[in-house]
């Protein structure tokens, strides 16, 4: 069944399927007790992309799973809800989770309270959607009009019940993004920004919660759009850059940086540029590039060669082949002239000018880029951190 399922050969993995449920009956309480489980995940995955499966079928198949495996009645409910959203129908998600929300099994009720907390979370994610759409509806009337403070009241209710299902959930630790971004929406809809700050500090800051950038991003955003000091902008990205030393507000994260008269900011700009680079997916970024050649030749100026070192003696025995090779160097200057300049010019300035790189992209003989390949030289030659 593994392999079949492997392979995309739905209708096969269904024939092994069927065989399989002789499990149930099985003599070995091991084997027996773990079926069910085996048969969910496994079954629905089959019914999901099955060519001649329905909803009716899924739904049937959910129902009798949630009979069978009674500790997996919450998950299966939440899974059945989620493929009913897969096929649009946001009524029977709605209701499938209502009846989950108030599932009860004696003392296993307890232990399962955290995923009670989600089906109701989700269910207040449903309710969000209809909330969202209702402020979409509102946005496009007169607010001297009656049907306005009709759909203004029928948005408040939606909220409220809206937070009571999203609110005990964001307290424990974990990490829910879409319902952290859905209830801090409504709370600065409504004018409540110290409780979306709140919400949103705590889901950063608070050790009991995992590491996420994520958290740190929605933080960044809400404090840029009350335009918040640079300093507490600056102290949000610092995290963020630990995390994820490549994520594309790293470019803001610099600008600040270069905006602030600190020293040890300016040097943790230097810093930023060259983590972005350190990743391959970042090789290509003319934004950094530039943003590095005018940082050095501004550092070296600074008479702050030792900030340079400092970063370069932890590169200088893989940054020249990941960056400066000369396969890269043919490479670049055919797909982009002006990035090809700018590493040139980095290239130049860190490894001398005799460089593979720097020679090759010297050597060419371009109109459009001759000015630029004449200061390029008169900067290394002025900057480069290579001894003659």
């Amino acid at each position: 069944m593994q392999q079949a399922l492997l392979k995309h050969q739905w209708q096969q993995a269904a024939g092994y399927m069927h065989s399989y449920l002789q499990v149930l009956e099985d003599w070995d309480v091991i084997k027996r007790q773990a079926a069910p489980e085996i048969i969910w995940k496994l079954g629905s995955e089959i019914l999901f992309y099955h060519p001649k499966s329905s909803v009716e079928t899924f739904n049937t198949f959910a129902d009798r799973m949630k009979n069978i495996g009674v500790m997996n009645y919450l998950k299966i409910s939440l899974q059945h809800a989620l493929y009913l959203l897969h096929h649009g129908m946001l009524e029977d998600a709605s209701r499938n989770l209502h009846q989950a929300e108030t599932w009860r099994y004696g003392d296993k009720s307890s232990s399962q309270e955290v995923l009670i907390n989600l089906v109701q979370a989700y269910k207040g994610l449903l309710q969000y959607y209809t909330w969202s759409k209702k402020k979409m509806e509102l946005s496009q009337l007169d607010e001297e009009d009656y049907a306005y403070n009709t759909a203004s009241q029928s948005m408040l209710n939606h909220s409220w019940k809206t937070s009571i299902n999203l609110c005990a959930l964001i307290q424990i630790p974990g990490v829910w993004d879409p319902f952290v971004k859905s209830y801090v929406e409504m709370l600065d809809f409504y004018g409540d920004r110290d409780g979306a700050r709140e919400v949103l500090t705590n889901y950063a800051y608070d050790d009991k919660f995992p590491s996420n950038p994520n958290a740190h991003v929605y933080l960044y955003n809400f404090l840029k759009k009350e335009k918040a000091p640079r300093e507490k902008l600056i102290s949000v990205l610092k995290i963020l850059y630990q995390i994820v030393p490549s994520h594309k507000l790293m470019f803001e994260f610099y600008r600040l940086l270069r905006k602030s008269e600190k020293e040890e900011d300016q040097k943790l700009g230097l810093e930023v540029l060259f983590g972005v680079l350190d990743f391959a997916g970042c090789t290509r970024n003319i934004t950094a590039w530039k943003y590095l050649a005018k940082h050095l030749r501004q550092t070296l100026a600074g008479n702050r060669l030792a900030w340079i070192q400092e970063l370069w003696d932890s590169r200088k025995n893989w940054w020249p082949n990941f960056h400066f090779s000369f396969f890269w160097a043919k490479s670049d200057w055919k797909e982009e002239k002006t990035l090809a300049c700018e590493k040139a010019l980095v290239a130049g300035i860190l490894l001398g000018k005799g460089c593979r790189y720097f020679r090759y992209i010297s050597k060419q003989d371009h109109q459009v880029l001759k000015k630029k390949m004449k200061r390029m030289k008169k900067s290394v030659k002025k900057f480069s951190i290579v001894k003659p």
